[in-house]
């Protein structure tokens, strides 16, 4: 079992790092449990990290419910991206509104307008950005890097939680009574947009409720994805 402790210390010095070293920086949050880990990390210290998140429009009610949670526990306003309206329309108007059922091309072309497009200008102007991803999650996420270089960005990216498990997150939020997504008790313990994303069994991996009809090796919305590879390019050796 980890060290919780000792976890807490060296993810408090990386977002302390980035902060001091990479400013202006932002933290891009899935208002998933990982996600709300950091959050009272980043709120509780006051760093100066910007927290937003993808409001793709095909999320839960309860996802949504985080960003006025947040708001009465720090006092704090996530800032909302959302898809360009003309590109939604269009793909829907040409494939069908869950056209992302059809194929993983389908699927990765409807990320792209809900997320990636909005990411992209989220992270304009910033010198890095943070996620919540851990190595535990999945197999496409097993080389994961605390820092890494972002060239398709042309910034640093931050995994401060890549050494946890899900128990150390779930120990982190019961300890210090971190609101978190009331999905993650019906069992969800990843949260994507509504129509890709189904509660597991017990024994399926963490990730197996998101895109559920794919195979586990294309389940990337291409956040981290670079010309079809996933963007582990270059990890750096934390200072």
């Amino acid at each position: 079992m980890s060290d919780l402790n000792t976890l807490v210390e060296n993810t408090q010095a990386t977002l302390k790092r980035i902060a001091d070293e990479f400013s202006p920086a932002v933290f891009a949050s899935s208002l998933a449990a990982e996600d709300m880990v950091l959050t009272d990390l980043i709120l509780r210290a006051k760093l100066p990290i910007g927290i937003f998140t993808l409001e793709t429009g095909r999320l839960h009610k309860e996802t949504l419910g985080m960003v006025d949670r947040i708001k009465e526990t720090y006092g704090y306003d996530v800032k909302l991206y959302k898809p360009e309206t003309a590109a939604v329309d269009a793909y829907v108007q040409q494939n069908g509104l869950n056209a992302f059922y059809d194929s993983v091309e389908m699927r990765k072309e409807c990320c792209r307008i809900r997320k990636v497009e909005p990411l992209n200008r989220a992270l304009a102007g910033n010198k890095a950005w943070v996620t919540g991803q851990r190595r535990a999650q999945s197999t496409t996420r097993a080389e994961l890097a605390v820092q890494e270089d972002d060239p398709a960005h042309g910034m640093q990216k931050f995994n401060p939680l890549a050494d946890w498990s899900e128990e150390d997150v779930w120990n982190y939020i019961r300890s210090n009574n971190v609101p978190y997504n009331p999905l993650h008790d019906k069992g969800y313990p990843s949260i994507g947009c509504e129509p890709c994303t189904r509660a597991i069994q017990p024994g399926e991996d963490v990730r197996a409720g998101r895109w559920w009809w794919e195979n586990p090796e294309s389940k990337e919305c291409g956040l981290h994805v670079v010309d079809g590879k996933l963007v582990r390019i270059k990890s750096v050796a934390a200072q």
